[in-house]
């Protein structure tokens, strides 16, 4: 079974507070994430301190951000689905959990 990296939707109500809620998640290690879309692409690749086999992020109140986020959650699914299933850096073995 994948680590899994736990997003709550509660914790943050913007695209800052998703970086900070996400660097605090615990798969990142010391490196911190600042939101800049590019880099959060890159961090999905590895070498970040996540896990090599791959991970599971499991998105909770995802509602609450699709409101709060507007086009940055679209985006944000966009970069996550290219790394799991299908998408075109599969290897990464990301996958996907909306609740």
């Amino acid at each position: 079974m994948k680590p899994e990296i736990i997003i709550d939707s509660n914790e943050f109500s913007d695209l800052a507070g998703f970086a900070e809620h996400f660097s605090n998640v615990g798969l990142m290690g010391q490196h911190r994430w600042n939101g800049n879309l590019d880099a959060f692409n890159d961090i999905l690749r590895g070498g970040f301190g996540t896990p090599e086999a791959g991970f599971t992020i499991v998105w909770r109140n995802h509602k609450k951000s699709r409101r709060d986020l507007a086009q940055a959650f679209d985006t944000l699914l966009d970069i996550i689905r290219v790394h799991g299933p299908g998408g075109e850096e599969a290897g990464d073995q990301i996958d996907l959990r909306l609740e």
